[in-house]
């Protein structure tokens, strides 16, 4: 599976179905990858998913689609992944931007910010409060394993 889990994704979805219709557009699609800072134009979106819009299966398989680190191209797109979490460019993912990204995604809900430190400081190698791209990778392939094993993906 993927290092979101169902709840989480299904959360997502039912925040992007503005109309509760049981389908997102692409323009929605659209607007949640751009609030994330993903710039596609809607044409080439619409050519990657295959259709207008899509219904709640159809969304996780799109998102299984972008989320798997192990497709070619892994560490391209774990860079990419990385520089949306390092909201300031500064080559590090703190707290504060890692609550900013989650809750963009609709999947911060006013937790405490002990939370998000707790997040990070499993994966934070050298306890700098920080994770570097070398730790944002390792999480990335822990919770993916992890998830693939039916595990907790966020083990404290």
């Amino acid at each position: 599976m993927s290092p979101i889990n169902r709840l989480d994704l299904d959360r997502i979805f039912k925040n992007l179905d503005k109309n509760n219709n049981g389908r997102i557009t692409i323009a929605e699609l659209q607007n949640l990858l751009h609030g994330i800072g993903i710039q596609t134009t809607s044409e080439e979106l619409e050519k990657l998913v295959g259709r207008s819009n899509l219904d709640y299966v159809d969304f996780l398989f799109f998102y299984e689609a972008i989320a798997d680190p192990r497709d070619a191209d892994d560490e391209e797109d774990l860079r990419k992944a990385f520089e949306v979490f390092d909201f300031d460019g500064d080559g590090f993912i703190s707290c504060e931007e890692l609550k900013m990204v989650l809750t963009k995604m609709g999947l911060w809900e006013k937790k405490s910010g002990d939370d998000c430190r707790d997040m990070i400081h499993v994966y934070d190698k050298n306890l700098d409060g920080l994770l570097d791209f070398d730790e944002f990778k390792d999480m990335m392939m822990t919770m993916n394993y992890n998830a693939e094993n039916k595990r907790l993906n966020y083990v404290n």
